[in-house]
């Protein structure tokens, strides 16, 4: 059977102005080893790596487009990526095991692609 296609959106929570403080040098470098470490054992999984979306942008209706997103949002989608899996089981793995998700906050949405 064929691979199938899915998106993971990654999401997190607002950041709270004056609460979170940059991480020093050490813990950039624990983060980018635990996420190469991932991206390694999970690169016949991954389609495209996507990439972090810039803060702005526009939502387009029937009747033109606005400025977006929302800033009242409960949650912010900072990326996505798209993985090829057997099963969302195995695509929800793939994103489970994701550095990204163990922040405090954060979580990534998997949806299958559908393809005609």
């Amino acid at each position: 059977m064929p691979k199938k296609n899915f998106l993971c959106i990654q999401r997190s929570l607002p950041a709270q102005p004056g609460k979170c403080e940059a991480p020093s040098p050490a813990q950039m470098e624990e983060m980018y080893a635990k996420f190469n470490a991932w991206r390694e054992t999970f690169q016949e999984n991954i389609v495209d790596m996507g990439g972090k979306l810039g803060g702005g942008g526009k939502i387009v209706t029937s009747e033109g487009a606005t400025d977006g997103p929302f800033v009242e949002a409960k949650e912010v989608i900072g990326g996505y990526m798209i993985v090829s899996a057997e099963n969302m089981e195995e695509a929800v793995e793939v994103a489970r095991q994701s550095p990204g998700v163990a922040m405090p906050g954060s979580s990534v949405e998997v949806r299958e692609i559908s393809t005609p």
